[in-house]
């Protein structure tokens, strides 16, 4: 198992999936493909499962298990997010692959603003995309960058701990969610008495803790987080929505004031088609959007002031930053215009400027494209 699991991580496989009467497939490249030649039997699953398992009141209750998250780590190799499931009664197996090394913002091609962005001294930063879009990367490159440039006190509360990261400049208190600390508004309320600058929390789930995040970032820390939402507009939509209709107008006030950024992300194949590259919408705060969040009826203005804001604050929408991707020979026209916001606007934007269906070809790509990302 330790050389498939090898094997999986030097092929850059974001994933890998084990269950009882079939092969062991791993995701390379957004695609599921077989990693053994040979099936693999319920006896090696729940083994493999035991072994996994870190505690050892939850190895005794195995069978009993249904739905089970933790972490895993091969020396020398890597770390791994792992999910034991129940599926036709027998257990199943799911592992995202995560690097040892904190990668950063440079190792996932995203924006140098995040530079800045994480130079904030309070508010909030929200991370938002679909599983496995590269979240907990970025937000794992953000605490790696200010841990190695500042001098900070720097909480996060995992569900499970992913990358672990080493004390640099900065002091860095990991909790385990269900271990650590019984839940994320549990482990963040605790936080505010740990004396935090930086308090990073694995998913916003629920009201309390939204409201706990809040009051954080009202109080003076830099709170990062996760939504599982497509874009800026939809994360402060979904973030409001959460409350009940009577308090809806407080929170959009309470979140104008608190919001600092927010990055959306999607992973798109290389144009090489060898890995995957990060499309990033970047929402940088002005006083203008803070206006539009606070005004209902503005909230749709605030695609325009991204697109608007690119040269000034370092902004950028979805469909510039897929323009981008096209015009350097990273992705292909068909990928990123099925990335899109609006796949029509996107076709028509780019057949505007010459740069449709057919002007790229692999014979136009970039010298450096192509290079795998951590995801």
């Amino acid at each position: 198992m330790n050389e498939m699991f090898k094997k999986a991580i030097e092929d850059g496989a974001s994933d890998i999936h084990i269950k009882a009467g079939d092969f062991v497939r791993a995701r390379l490249n957004g695609k599921l493909v077989p990693l053994t030649d040979q099936k693999i039997s319920h006896a090696q699953v729940r083994e493999l499962a035991l072994k996994l398992i870190p505690h050892e009141k939850d190895r005794d209750r195995i069978d009993e298990l249904k739905d089970y998250d933790c972490s895993w780590g091969l020396p020398g190799l890597g770390r791994f997010r792992v999910n034991i499931l129940k599926q036709r009664g027998v257990l199943g197996i799911v592992m995202r692959i995560i690097a040892i090394e904190i990668p950063t913002f440079a190792d996932l091609r995203l924006p140098p603003v995040l530079e800045t962005i994480s130079q904030n001294e309070r508010g909030l930063i929200l991370v938002t995309g679909v599983t496995g879009s590269g979240k907990s990367s970025t937000m794992a490159a953000m605490i790696g960058y200010i841990n190695r440039n500042m001098h900070k006190h720097i909480i996060t509360l995992e569900d499970p701990i992913e990358f672990l990261h080493r004390d640099l400049n900065s002091s860095i208190t990991q909790r385990d969610v269900g271990w650590d600390t019984e839940s994320f508004s549990t482990g963040l309320r605790a936080a505010l008495r740990q004396d935090p600058d930086v308090i990073m929390i694995g998913e916003m789930r629920d009201r309390d803790t939204i409201d706990t995040a809040l009051k954080a970032a009202e109080t003076g820390h830099l709170v990062i987080s996760t939504v599982h939402t497509k874009n800026a507009v939809q994360t402060l939509s979904r973030i409001i929505a959460v409350f009940r209709p009577e308090e809806q107008e407080i929170i959009r006030t309470r979140l104008a004031d608190s919001v600092q950024a927010v990055i959306s992300q999607r992973l798109l194949p290389t144009l090489k088609g060898d890995g995957r590259v990060v499309a990033a919408e970047i929402m940088l705060v002005t006083g203008t959007i803070r206006e539009c969040i606070v005004d209902a009826d503005r909230m749709e203005e605030i695609v325009d002031l991204v697109h608007d804001g690119k040269e000034q604050y370092g902004s950028q929408t979805f469909d510039q930053h897929l323009m981008d991707l096209v015009n350097t020979g990273m992705v292909s026209f068909d990928n990123a215009k099925l990335a899109a916001n609006s796949p029509n606007d996107f076709d028509l934007k780019m057949n505007m400027l010459g740069q449709g269906r057919g002007t790229r070809t692999s014979s136009d790509v970039a010298e450096n494209a192509g290079d795998k990302v951590s995801v």
